[in-house]
C-alpha cells in the first residue's frame, strides 16, 4: 500500500522541482519532505515547527517507507523549501490531482468564491494578505483548484485564470455578483460549462431592469413572464423558519436592457428567501442570469449549493485548520502552506468511514497510523 501511495504521489507531483541548489549539502530528499508535509498536515500540523514535531514523534513509522538518510528534517528545512517552491506549479499539480479523484456529474454546481488568509500580511515589507479564489464541487465535496490574487478586487482577473485550468464541461458554474462580468460568462461557456451569475448593483442597468420586470408587472403579466416557480419550506428549528421560492423567466423581451451582450443568456432567475426568527419575519430577493435551460427546482437547489463553498471549505479551513491565524509569510510560504491544507482537506473529505468532523478526523489520523494510511490512500485514486 505505501509503495503504491508513494508512486502515486510522485506521479501527481512530478512537475514540482526542488527549489534548493542541487549540491552535496542536500540532506533530505525533496519527495520525502513533501510526503512528510502532507502527512503532518493531515494530522494537525499547521506550521513548520509542528511538522518537525510530527515527524520526530512518527520517526519509526516514517522509516518504514522513507529513507530519511539524515534523520528528521528541521522546521527550518520545511520553511526554506516551501518558501522557495514555485506556487503556480504546485497549484497546477494540485488541480491535476484533484481532477483525477473527482467525477463531475452533468449539471453539478461548481461554486467559485474568494477567501483572504487574514494574517498572512507582512506590513513591514508592504505585503498584503494573500487572497485565494477557489472552485468547490458541492456534490463531490472537493476543492477542484485555486489561484492567488493580490487582493479581493482582483478576483475578476483571477476567475478566468482559474477557469482555464479546470475541466468543468457540463457543469453549472455559480459566482457571486463580483464575477458577474461579460468576459467571465464567455470564459465559462468556452470551457463547456453553463453559468449562474448573481446580479447586483455592479451591473446597475441589468439589475434595475430585472427588478422592474419582476416587481412592476401586474398579476396577469407576472404569471405569464415568471411562469416557472418552485417553493421550498425548510424545517423549523431553534426558533427559525425559512421559506425559499424561485421563479424562472425565459421571455427575455420583458427585460428592458440590452441582453445581447451576455453570451448564451437564456433565462432570468429570481430567488426569494423569507425568514422568521423568533417571530420576526424578513424577506430578501436575489437575482441571477443563466445560460442553462432548467427548472425552478433545479435553480433553487443550485443557488443554495453555491454557499457550500463558505460552509464546507472556507469555514472548515478557518475552524479545523486555523488558517486565518496562520502567520506564515516568508516568500511563497503562505501560498504553498495553503495548498498543503487543501490537499489534506480533500483527502480527509474523501475518507468516509469515520463519521466525525474534519478536526476530529485530523486527531484520529495523528493517533492511529492505520487510519492515516487510509486517508493517504486517496492520493492513489
Amino acid at each position: 500500500m505505501v509503495a503504491v501511495l508513494l508512486d502515486s504521489m510522485n506521479t501527481h507531483f512530478d512537475e514540482l522541482t526542488d527549489p534548493r541548489r542541487q549540491n552535496a549539502n542536500l540532506l533530505h530528499p525533496f519527495s520525502e519532505l513533501l510526503t512528510i508535509a502532507i502527512s503532518a498536515m493531515i494530522c494537525g500540523a499547521d506550521n513548520w515547527v509542528a511538522m518537525e514535531t510530527f515527524a520526530r514523534s512518527k520517526e519509526k513509522w516514517l522509516r518504514s517507507f522513507l529513507t530519511l538518510p539524515n534523520g528528521i528534517p528541521s522546521h527550518d528545512v520545511f520553511n526554506n523549501v516551501f518558501a522557495k517552491l514555485e506556487p503556480l506549479v504546485f497549484e497546477r499539480c494540485f488541480i491535476a490531482w484533484a481532477e483525477s479523484i473527482t467525477s463531475l456529474m452533468p449539471g453539478e454546481v461548481i461554486a467559485i468564491d474568494g477567501k483572504t488568509v487574514r494574517r498572512s500580511h507582512d506590513r513591514s515589507n508592504g505585503r498584503q494578505a494573500i487572497h485565494l479564489v477557489s472552485a468547490w464541487a458541492g456534490e463531490n465535496e472537493l476543492l477542484l483548484g485555486q489561484v492567488k490574487t493580490e487582493d479581493k478586487s482582483n478576483e475578476i482577473k483571477a476567475i478566468p485564470e482559474l477557469l482555464e485550468l479546470l475541466t468543468i464541461e457540463g457543469t453549472l458554474v455559480t459566482i457571486d455578483a463580483m464575477g458577474c462580468q461579460k468576459a467571465i460568462a464567455e470564459r465559462i461557456l468556452s470551457r463547456g460549462a453553463d453559468y449562474l451569475l448573481a446580479v447586483k448593483n455592479n451591473q446597475p442597468s441589468l439589475y434595475e431592469a430585472i427588478q422592474d420586470a419582476f416587481f412592476e408587472a401586474d398579476d396577469e403579466v407576472f404569471h405569464s413572464q415568471f411562469a416557472e416557480d418552485c417553493v421550498d419550506v425548510g424545517e423549523r428549528a431553534h426558533g427559525r423558519q425559512e421559506t425559499r421560492r424561485c421563479w424562472v423567466c425565459t421571455d427575455l423581451d420583458v427585460i428592458n436592457c440590452d441582453l445581447s451582450v451576455w453570451q448564451g443568456l437564456v433565462a432570468i432567475v429570481v430567488v426569494a428567501s423569507e425568514r422568521t426568527v423568533n417571530g420576526e419575519t424578513t424577506e430578501e430577493y436575489r437575482f441571477y442570469i443563466t445560460s442553462r435551460k432548467d427548472t425552478a427546482a433545479y435553480y433553487l437547489t443550485a443557488s443554495r449549493r453555491h454557499w457550500l463553498v463558505e460552509n464546507q471549505l472556507h469555514w472548515v479551513l478557518d475552524v479545523a485548520f486555523d488558517e486565518d491565524r496562520s502567520r506564515t509569510r516568508k516568500d511563497y510560504g503562505a501560498e504553498n502552506l495553503s495548498v498543503l491544507r487543501r490537499i489534506a482537506l480533500n483527502l480527509l473529505k474523501r475518507e468516509k468511514t469515520e463519521k466525525v468532523g474534519i478536526a476530529n478526523k485530523r486527531l484520529r489520523a495523528g493517533w492511529d497510523e492505520s487510519y492515516l494510511l487510509k486517508v493517504l490512500s486517496g492520493l492513489a485514486s
